[in-house]
């Protein structure tokens, strides 16, 4: 069976194609700027060169259609026909209480998702346009919906409740949803599979940290307590996001600056985080060359960052009473052996003992990173969340 993931944006659309037989990718590939005369469509098909496209692309219902002429052309398609696809898996952020897994698309899914809209503004709107442009290219073949937010809903009501009034879950179902479930559930079996121990006797905090980043403890392979809260914003620092905050700032903000619901949303979301105390850029590795240069404000940036994380971790040792394994993925986790060893050096009391040289090597595979005497495993596993859903895909369709 052939399975087209998609991950739509509000300007971009990235997708692969899945051969499940043994889920190797027959293509990937991202269009970019969508909405504009000279949006881009880069296509790597495997075993073959990349293709680029520039074109005008006003809408996602064009970009799909970009998409599967670029899979089925002669010269740089993978496949004969569209009708070789088989299935279509969406990523979507936020599925709310009523999603506890991932689900076929149904006019009542649609529905749903359409009133989650306001837990996560950003992300939902464009997922739902990347299901409605494959609907329109594929009517007859089978659609998925895979959430952000499902591998969390296992969090006990202590963890995932706010000291707020009642009443305001019980109308608006406010509460901690998290984010990167997809992630988290992938590189937390990858670890158990890694060290080849059963995943249920394992207690293991796993560290999704890119752009956006989320921690998670898992424990028996089930998420106890992660730190993105009712939306991507809550816990640590990011590259343009606050993170946690007195709440208090925000109406005192507001009231100093005549900032409307908006615009201090927007300033929490896209103004914050490594952009707002370097000065410089969102980029960890623009932020890692600064302090290397002795800039105050990179260097502070990148302490507040490390700092915040390692907190977390701290965090959810406690929480579990225990820890046998944590896992860094995604950009930064995967890539920045500065900011591991930072970490890692400060977590010494929880018996880690980080191998410098392991630290430093960059590779593609899942490897350990701590010396054969630490107490904690500490592993470095390039997630894949692409594979995640289209294996969610290919069981549901089944």
């Amino acid at each position: 069976m052939k399975i087209l993931v998609i991950n739509a944006g509000s300007s971009s659309l990235k997708y692969q194609l899945y051969d499940m037989t043994d889920e190797s990718v027959l293509a990937k590939g991202l269009v970019e700027r969508i909405g504009m005369d000279s949006s881009i469509l880069t296509h790597k098909p495997t075993g073959k060169e990349e293709y680029t496209e520039v074109s005008e692309i006003l809408e996602h219902t064009t970009a799909v259609r970009k998409v599967l002429n670029a899979l089925t052309d002669a010269e740089h398609g993978v496949i004969s026909s569209v009708s070789e696809i088989e299935a279509v898996g969406h990523r979507v952020v936020h599925g709310g209480e009523i999603f506890k897994q991932s689900a076929l698309i149904t006019p009542e899914a649609k529905s749903e998702i359409r009133r989650l809209f306001d837990l996560a503004p950003l992300h939902n709107p464009p997922s739902m346009m990347g299901i409605r442009a494959a609907e329109a290219n594929m009517p007859n073949v089978p659609q998925t919906v895979i959430f952000d937010t499902s591998f969390h809903q296992t969090m006990p009501e202590k963890a995932y409740m706010y000291a707020i009034p009642r009443v305001l879950y019980n109308k608006y179902k406010v509460r901690r949803y998290g984010a990167h479930g997809t992630s988290h559930d992938f590189v937390s079996k990858e670890a158990a599979k890694f060290l080849g121990r059963p995943l249920e006797d394992l207690k293991i905090i796993t560290c999704h940290i890119g752009n956006g980043g989320s921690i998670t403890a898992v424990q028996g392979g089930l998420s106890v307590d992660t730190s993105m809260g009712m939306t991507p914003l809550e816990g640590l620092m990011m590259g343009t996001r606050s993170g946690d905050l007195d709440p208090a700032i925000v109406p005192y903000v507001m009231n100093k600056e005549e900032l409307t619901v908006n615009e201090v949303n927007s300033m929490l979301n896209k103004h914050s985080g490594l952009l707002a105390i370097s000065g410089i850029s969102s980029d960890m590795r623009e932020v890692t060359e600064g302090m290397e240069k002795g800039e105050a404000n990179s260097t502070l940036a990148f302490e507040m960052y490390e700092y915040r994380l390692r907190k977390y971790i701290g965090s959810y040792a406690a929480a579990m009473n225990g820890v046998d394994v944590i896992v860094f993925t995604a950009g930064v986790g995967e890539n920045s052996a500065v900011l591991r060893k930072r970490v890692l050096e400060q977590l010494t009391f929880l018996g880690i003992e980080l191998d410098e040289s392991l630290n430093a090597i960059r590779s593609g595979e899942p490897r350990r990173i701590t010396t054969a005497n630490s107490k904690v495993e500490v592993l470095v596993i390039p997630t894949n969340e692409e594979l995640v859903i289209a294996r969610d895909t290919f069981r549901l369709v089944q």
